[in-house]
This record gives structure tokens, sequence and C-alpha cells, in this order.
């Protein structure tokens, strides 16, 4: 008896040593992860943050592929409902009229109306491949990292939305179905009368003014141009500074102020050159379609 009753109390007594052992060990468990202990890790439910992420497969790719499904199945369709033809072949002692260049390089030659060859042709193209290459440098907002938003980035949206469809892709919207023999301007449906010549009035802006002298009127008109720059810089510049905090056009919660520490003087200074030139392409056609002004800056050599 008296051995089956020590023998019970040291099974009691191991069995209350092995309780508090294990919950010294828990109790220190966090402090050191044991070995094989599994930890668990909240998922949070997408859509409701700016944090939360989505694997790109199947969410993303699925998506895209829907999307060319449709656009080649457009394409297709289109090109089976519309007839084009090859034309004659070329005959050097035959121009055609109107001699159009193809549709992706119709911009260039519309902007050859507004400006003169070398700032149409060489210019202002690379003014758009120049600011291609500078955007990843000139977008210093955050937002909008693998997920679509318009509110968050209005202002760089815009800026895309202006420069290539308002700009470039009216221009050869115009090209291609407003520009006719002569490259006069047709309406759609009017019939494209090889004969026709429009009396154009067309006066350089220094010849407005009264310049009569080559280098009076490249001052004039380089002093106009200057002054544009400066201007439109420092509007600019103001409208960028008075943005408040938590304003949707600035990417910075601290408003303008934070924009501009961020953005630093050589970025803001590229950014705004850029669109001042942009700015400065719909400012001429305005200028020649409603005052037929021709050139502002008038030299021997270069026009502007």
């Amino acid at each position: 008896m008296a051995s089956e009753e020590g023998s019970g109390s040291r099974s009691g007594s191991m069995m209350m040593a092995a309780a508090a052992g294990g919950a010294a060990g828990a109790a220190r468990a966090p402090r050191g992860a044991a070995a094989g202990k599994r930890i668990e890790v909240p998922i949070k439910k997408a859509g409701s943050g700016i944090e939360e992420k989505l694997h790109t497969w199947p969410f993303l790719v699925r998506n895209e592929f829907l999307v060319a499904i449709v656009v080649t199945v457009l394409l297709t369709v289109w090109s089976l409902t519309i007839n084009a033809p090859l034309e004659e072949p070329s005959n050097p002692t035959r121009t055609p009229n109107p001699s159009k260049a193809p549709w992706y390089f119709l911009g260039l030659q519309e902007m050859l109306v507004f400006f003169d060859p070398w700032y149409a042709g060489v210019v202002l193209p690379s003014f758009i491949i120049v600011g291609l290459m500078l955007v990843p440098y000139l977008d210093i907002n955050p937002k909008g990292n693998g997920y679509y938003t318009f509110r968050e980035r209005m202002f760089e949206v815009l800026t895309f939305f202006i420069g290539f469809h308002v700009l470039w892709v009216s221009f050869i919207i115009i090209g291609t179905f407003f520009r006719g023999p002569g490259w006069n301007w047709f309406w759609p449906g009017q019939y494209w009368d090889p004969h026709m010549v429009e009396a154009l009035t067309n006066v350089d802006l220094p010849y407005m003014f009264g310049f009569r002298d080559y280098t009076l009127s490249a001052l004039f008109g380089l002093s106009l141009i200057g002054g544009y720059f400066v201007v439109g810089m420092a509007v600019f510049y103001w409208w960028v500074r008075r943005r408040p905090a938590n304003d949707p056009w600035s990417a910075f919660p601290g408003g303008g102020p934070e924009l501009l520490e961020k953005w630093g003087p050589v970025r803001f200074g590229i950014t705004g050159f850029l669109l001042l030139a942009m700015a400065g392409v719909f400012i001429k056609m305005v200028m020649r379609h409603a005052l037929n002004i021709k050139y502002i800056m008038v030299t021997p050599w270069i026009n502007i």
C-alpha cells in the first residue's frame, strides 16, 4: 500500500511538473518562436484599401486576355466589312492630290500648316520623344501604383489625355477625313473639288504691329515668346503653390508646398516647359484659324 501510494504521488508530481513546464513554455513562446510552430497571418479582403494586393494571375491576366479577344474580333470584323484596295502603281509623272503621308505621320503633316518645317518636323517630335522618356523622372506621384484611379492622378491623366488625344489624335483625324485636294478643308460628305482655291491672307505677327525689318521683327517675336514662357512658368508655379492640404490635384497630403519641395526646381522647370510648349501648339492653331497669323517670330533662317 505504501509503495502504491508513493508511486502514485511520484506520478502525480511528474504530471504536475510537466503541466507547469508546458505552461512555462507557453508563457515563453511569444519571446522566441518555437521550432515547428505555425504562425497565422491575417489575410485582408481585396477592394477596400490601396495596400491590399491581388495576384496577377488570374485577376489581371484574365481581364487582359478577354480584352485582347474583343479587340481581335473587332479588328477582324472591321477588316472584313471595310474595303481597302491598293491604288495604282506609282507614277512619277503624276503626283496624287492630296498627297498624304501614312496615317501615323498625318499629325506631323497637319502641323506643317501652322509651323515652319524645321519646327513641325524636328523640334516638336523631339519634344514628344524626350518628354515621354522623362515621364518616369518627372512623375513623382506615388498614388495609382497597382490600381486604377482618376481622382488621385487627375493632373497626370488629364495631361496625357490632352497631349495625346486632343492634340495628336485630333491631328490624325483632321488629316485623314477633313483635308482634301490642295490640303484644303473639306467637311465630311463635301465634294473634294481639285480646283478649289482658298483665299488666305496670312500675315506675320510682327508685320501686324508695323515691323518691316528682319532684326526688329526677330527681336519682337523673341520677346513675345520669352515673355510667354516667363509668365506661363510664374502662373504654373502660383497654381501649384496654392494647392491646399489634401487637395486632389496634389500628390502629397501637404498640398502645393510639399509637392514643390519633393518635385525640386529641375523637374518643376522641365515639366512647366513641356506643358507650355504643348499649350503653345494649341495657341498657335487658334491664332492661325482666328486671326490668320502665320508666324510669331520671323527671321531669314528660322520662323516660329
